[in-house]
């Protein structure tokens, strides 16, 4: 038996389109989704589509990530304002605004967490951030990926949203994060997602790096004007898919303008970050 692992798409279905080319081909019988479905690439509706039509074809196993929360709370009355033009949140309302009630509906069904396992084979965690957080991040040689692993009953904990791919072992359990199908890091510009096959009931990993045609990803943020509706997030977006670094990367640079907004106006308090910041440190961290 073979499994499909795959986490943090972020609307990138070209992406997609190629791991899921590669993984039927191999032979994969089921996919599991670890969440952050909708994100920073353009025609989020392509994404929701390829998994609407996957999960007609193929056994597909779904959990929540912290976007998911987003949107369900922007729905539900979220009192921030998301508005085109900013580089902070333009995307937010982009993603939300092509989303329909279906794709809401279908992110309020998931949990975070689940459990799964197929007659003969050892179960499988599969959940966002952690089996108890949804936006922890986990980091390889850390303890608390030894505490998750001696208090889970599974023998495989599938994880996601540091987007960067890695398995490790404690005390004959695996945790492995798959790495992100659509801004993954780390991958030198490839996409990244793994597969999971059985022997004597056990799962052995391995962790896919694929080339996709990345230039068609990075066409879609100018065809959609990305680069105006949100004109910071979108230049981040496409240095991530050229491989930068973790340190040119959404959450360094988020960081970074909000340090330097700090120091200049004593406060900072998201989503209120004015534009002069994030060109202010996107120029001087040009890659």
């Amino acid at each position: 038996m073979k499994v499909a692992v795959m986490a943090d798409i972020h609307s990138n279905s070209v992406a997609l389109k190629s791991c899921i080319e590669y993984a039927k081909n191999e032979g994969v019988e089921v996919f599991l989704f670890l969440g952050d479905y909708i994100g920073e690439l353009a025609y989020p509706q392509r994404t929701m589509w390829r998994l609407y039509e996957l999960s007609r074809e193929y056994p597909c196993y779904f959990i929540r990530g912290n976007k998911e929360n987003y949107w369900l709370h922007y729905r539900a009355g979220w009192n921030v304002e998301w508005r085109f033009g900013s580089s902070t949140t333009g995307i937010l309302r982009y993603d939300y605004d092509r989303l329909t009630e279906r794709d809401l509906d279908f992110f309020a069904s998931l949990p975070i967490a689940r459990h799964v396992k197929w007659k003969g084979h050892e179960s499988i965690t599969i959940c966002h951030g952690s089996p108890d957080k949804i936006n922890e991040s986990l980091k390889p040689g850390s303890t608390r990926i030894r505490e998750i692993l001696a208090q889970e009953e599974s023998g495989v904990v599938l994880c996601a949203h540091t987007h960067v791919q890695f398995c490790e072992e404690y005390d004959g359990k695996l945790l492995i994060n798959p790495g992100s199908v659509g801004v993954p890091l780390e991958s030198n510009g490839m996409t990244q997602f793994a597969i999971l096959s059985s022997k004597d009931g056990k799962w052995i990993p391995q962790l896919i790096s694929l080339d996709y045609d990345v230039e068609r990803a990075v066409a879609e943020l100018y065809e959609e004007k990305l680069d105006k509706i949100a004109p910071g997030w979108t230049c981040v977006t496409e240095r991530v898919l050229h491989g930068c670094d973790r340190e040119h990367a959404h959450a360094s640079s988020l960081t970074k303008v909000m340090e330097l907004c700090r120091e200049e106006q004593g406060e900072c308090i998201w989503p209120g970050i004015p534009e002069e910041y994030w060109n202010r440190v996107l120029t001087t961290t040009a890659v």
